[in-house]
């Protein structure tokens, strides 16, 4: 039977992480997986419940998770009530996050359904390149599967309308399926140069000594297709796997209300299923 959770930690910065767990109770040690949503994501977004299920089903032990800073919040965690914490959301933040959470798996009271070996870092969009870079910088992850990631942070950022951002201290992102106008601080730029190395997505794919795996959309329009050879140019033992006709999402949205998975989304599970179980 499968177990599923959720848990309140403390994050980074003073905010919680609101995290939830899947796995079959069966007294076995199983290979953990820990999910990252995307830039204007959360965990409950579009069909990740039913994803954390097929996980589980397929005897690993799936972690998902709201970053601490996304802009949800513990009460409301799939709608962004809290767009002050968006706009003082950055890379750092989140990488603290992902630390915090994989700390919680070596003291919490699962250790019996647990392979503390195997440690598996799975993202998508922003939450993938996250997921590379802590891999790079923890010793305890054992793969890493990066889904549409983006190969650089910094070259997405317009360089023509800096001056504005910092002298008005914000710019504005439209979320077009919530209509809202969501907040981007200037801390967020100023973040960015403090920790670039930090953030050097290049520099972590180069350093990477565990497997990586990288799946990406040929028609994606919000991280264009190049990016994921980025990886494969930088470090030749990356698995890039490209889905034909895939968009950033591979074809599944929010709310999803489908009985069953588009075939590219399928054709992404399969691939990581393969990859980690390998």
């Amino acid at each position: 039977m499968i177990s599923n959770k959720s848990f309140v930690i403390n994050g980074s910065r003073e905010k919680d992480i609101l995290l939830d767990i899947s796995y079959l109770e069966n007294q076995s040690l199983k290979s953990i997986v820990v999910f990252s949503h995307g830039f204007k994501g959360f965990k409950d977004w579009g069909p990740f419940n039913q994803m954390a299920n097929l996980f589980a089903e397929n005897n690993l032990f799936f972690i998902k998770f709201n970053y601490s800073y996304n802009g949800t919040s513990i009460q409301e965690p799939c709608e962004f009530v809290d767009l002050d914490a968006f706009g003082n959301n950055n890379f750092s933040t989140e990488l603290d996050d992902l630390k915090l959470i994989i700390d919680w798996l070596f003291s919490n009271k699962f250790q019996n359904e647990l392979d503390l070996n195997q440690i598996n870092l799975v993202g998508h969009s922003r939450g993938g390149a996250i997921s590379i870079l802590k891999a790079y910088e923890d010793d305890r992850i054992n793969k890493v599967v990066s889904w549409a990631a983006p190969s650089n942070f910094i070259k997405r950022m317009d360089e023509s309308k800096l001056d504005i951002w910092k002298n008005e201290g914000v710019a504005y992102i439209f979320n077009s399926r919530t209509n809202q106008n969501m907040p981007l601080y200037y801390q967020f730029y100023e973040d960015c140069l403090k920790n670039k190395e930090r953030i050097n997505i290049e520099n972590a794919c180069r350093n990477l000594s565990i497997p990586h795996l990288a799946i990406h959309g040929s028609d994606d329009p919000t991280v264009l297709i190049e990016d994921v050879y980025d990886f494969k140019t930088w470090n030749e033992k990356t698995k890039v796997h490209e889905i034909k006709g895939a968009n950033h999402v591979f074809n599944v949205s929010h709310p999803f209300t489908e009985t069953n998975f588009p075939d590219h989304f399928h054709e992404v599970l399969e691939k990581t299923f393969n990859f980690l179980k390998g």
